[in-house]
């Protein structure tokens, strides 16, 4: 018998569920929101089940309906929806029979509660961390307010926040976007849930931050004996923390299983399309293309006929316009297709298969190159307080040669996208000079630099004017500039749309009636639109779908060979790094500490903090467990820098000589480290 419930209220009795052990059982769950253009169905018949203490990953791209089955499950869904259930109850509880008053006293944030994706936009500017901490427990439980507070220092510090007493008095915008995420943490545990839904929680945070806050969660998961659902795009976390994993697709779930098998042994298309999205070490060879899947989510206003995934698969048939069926292979597992397990294996290449090394050598002629640069900001810590010198960059040197892939990285606050900001000219260096082609970049036109060199951002929808068409965007470098006739110009437009792979009919079409990917195509088209030489782009794949990334690193590598571009590629995703960059520069506290060959950096790194970084890294490795920490402490105050060598408070190998002496740079120009285990100190 299936329920329905209109703004949490039920419409027919259900027997109380199965008393099997499960604490979260979830049959042919549906949600449907009337629009002025018909009814979206984003939550189409899904179904599992979570035992006590086990962690279900549940993965697919945006627009699949994973973020709506956690507010389904939370109650938290629009008032306009509809949600029906064959079941739908978390341990003895039917959640379908609650009204919307006893789901928000008795169930979320007490028995279940939820981490989401962005922790400032979650907590309240206006409200002390302390107290939006003790409202939730003092909301659901009888304790005074000095028990509340208890209860938040001992978790601040449980979710490594040192100095808990007094950050219980500080605001959201003190913290860093780690400690901003610990606290979400810390207060979803404040009333021990027996279930947990973390959605996205490490997406914007930098690898060594996300593998903490993943330990953190299989910690807390195995001390409280509390299940957790992570909802994310990243198939490397899943693989390390999950026991089962679910793939949704379109609002279904097309194929679950435990982490282990179903990653060794995916079966339906859309699955093995995502993992030949990801860059693989050992795996997809540098230089090589990336699989990907052609296409996009399609839109779930309507019913949806047959396989839902048949318009972006190579190997659909005529059965697949109808309903596919639901395989079970093995005990466990199950996918919804019309292949057989042995036809599915056969027809699809596994991740990393059939990728071809370009084989291009970057010229040896320097195109950009940043000598001793130094960049020093006037901050003020507090209202009152006095103006404090913030070093972002001291002493830099690097080169990117012609055709070559550079990347930055580092954690964030090292200083990355200061030097960007300086290498494209957009702020004067207080020390040292960068030149271009030769030239010093501060003696040049803004507008010489501007057709030299040119970025692409991390935010693809932010960085397009919403009042513009596509075609104006990507058009407008050329108005600037003067480039061409009118006429020319519009034929230029068509030209680079079509070789980003952007259809012609979304030339009159506004940013956001685009899909993600979309969106970053427009970008990268308006910045190649005037041919530069130098392309610097500055997170351009995080806030994207693994099979979006895929297509636009391909993208990126098509570009770089048939218009001979130089990139600077700044990003903390190291798989990325690995699979398109030919060299490697690691930065830290504005300093860079190493730099390299990028197959020189991965095989062997020198630098302890380059080590603790590629340890760091979750790549998809099922069964391997979450990396250990090879840092001490937190990233520390740039305000205050520790003396000597900055990395010193955090390195494992630090000696007597770190805490009083920086380093000297060892090595060459081109592949150096700035370490006293490799100078005289360490000898």
């Amino acid at each position: 018998m299936t329920i329905s419930v209109r703004h949490g209220i039920a419409t027919a009795p259900l027997a109380g569920p199965r008393d099997d052990g499960h604490l979260l059982t979830v049959a042919d769950l549906r949600v449907d929101i009337p629009l002025a253009r018909g009814v979206l169905h984003p939550v189409r018949g899904v179904s599992f089940e979570l035992a006590r203490g086990e962690t279900l990953g549940i993965v697919g791209e945006s627009g699949c309906g994973k973020s709506l089955t956690a507010l389904a499950l939370m109650g938290l869904l629009p008032p306009a929806a509809r949600v029906s259930a064959a079941a739908l109850a978390l341990g003895g509880t039917d959640l379908l029979t609650l009204s919307q008053a006893r789901y928000a006293r008795e169930v979320r944030g007490s028995r279940m509660a939820m981490i989401f994706q962005e922790p400032m936009t979650s907590l309240n500017p206006v409200y002390t961390i302390g107290r939006q901490l003790t409202e939730a427990m003092r909301l659901h439980r009888a304790c005074t307010r000095a028990e509340a507070t208890e209860r938040a220092a001992h978790l601040l510090e449980r979710v490594g926040i040192s100095g808990a007493r007094r950050r219980l008095n500080q605001y959201p915008h003190q913290l860093s976007g780690g400690q901003r995420q610990r606290v979400m943490i810390a207060m979803a545990l404040m009333n021990e849930p027996e279930l947990l839904i973390a959605d996205e929680p490490t997406t914007a945070l930098d690898v060594t931050i996300q593998a903490e806050i993943l330990r953190l969660l299989a910690q807390l998961r195995e001390e409280l004996g509390m299940a957790l659902v992570l909802i994310t795009h990243n198939l490397g976390i899943v693989s390390r923390i999950a026991d089962r994993v679910a793939v949704m697709y379109a609002g279904e779930v097309v194929e679950s299983g435990p982490t282990t098998e179903l990653f060794a042994d995916p079966l339906h298309p859309y699955t093995r399309g995502l993992l030949a999205s990801v860059p693989q070490p050992g795996a997809t060879a540098p230089g090589s293309r990336l699989g990907s899947i052609r296409g996009i989510v399609p839109s779930l206003i309507g019913e949806i006929g047959g396989c839902a995934f048949r318009a972006r698969c190579d190997h659909a048939r005529d059965a697949c316009v109808e309903t596919p069926p639901n395989r079970a292979p093995t005990a466990g597992r199950a996918y919804r297709c019309v292949m057989e397990p042995a036809e599915a294996r056969a027809a699809m290449p596994a991740a990393g298969e059939g990728g071809v090394e370009t084989g291009r050598t970057p010229e040896a002629v320097t195109l950009l190159a940043a000598h001793d640069l130094a960049c020093h900001f006037s901050v003020k810590p507090g209202l009152f307080a006095k103006p404090q010198r913030l070093s972002a960059v001291n002493g830099v040197s690097l080169e990117l040669k012609r055709g070559e892939v550079l990347a930055l990285v580092g954690e964030s606050g090292c200083g990355k996208t200061t030097l960007a900001r300086m290498l494209l000219g957009l702020l004067p260096p207080d020390e040292g000079r960068v030149t271009l082609d030769g030239a010093d970049v501060s003696t040049l036109d803004h507008r010489a630099v501007a057709r030299k060199v040119q970025p692409i951002f991390q935010d693809p929808y932010s960085s397009l004017n919403p009042r513009h068409t596509i075609g104006e965007i990507i058009r407008r470098p050329l108005d600037v500039h003067a480039l061409g006739e009118p006429r020319e110009r519009g034929e230029r437009v068509e030209e680079m749309m079509a070789r980003v792979g952007l259809p012609r009919r979304l030339t009159h079409s506004y940013p956001n009636q685009l899909s993600g990917g979309q969106r970053q195509r427009a970008a990268i088209a308006r910045a190649i639109i005037m041919r530069p030489e130098i392309v610097v782009c500055d997170e351009p794949t995080s806030a994207l779908d693994v099979s979006v990334q895929s297509q636009i690193l391909n993208l990126l590598k098509d570009l770089r060979d048939s218009l001979e571009l130089s990139y600077l590629l700044i990003t903390h995703d190291l798989a990325v790094v690995e699979h398109m960059a030919d060299r490697v520069a690691v930065m830290y506290l504005g300093e860079i500490v190493e730099t390299g060959g990028a197959s020189e950096i991965f095989r062997a790194p020198r630098h302890p903090y380059t080590q603790a970084l590629l340890a760091s890294a979750l790549t998809v490795t099922p069964a391997a467990g979450i990396p250990d920490n090879r840092m001490g402490g937190t990233f520390p105050n740039p305000l205050e820098p520790p003396s000597g060598c900055k990395f010193h408070p955090r390195c494992p190998a630090a000696m007597a000589v770190c805490s009083s002496r920086a380093p000297a740079v060892t090595g060459t120009h081109d592949a150096f480290v700035r370490c006293h285990l490799y100078g005289s100190a360490g000898e």
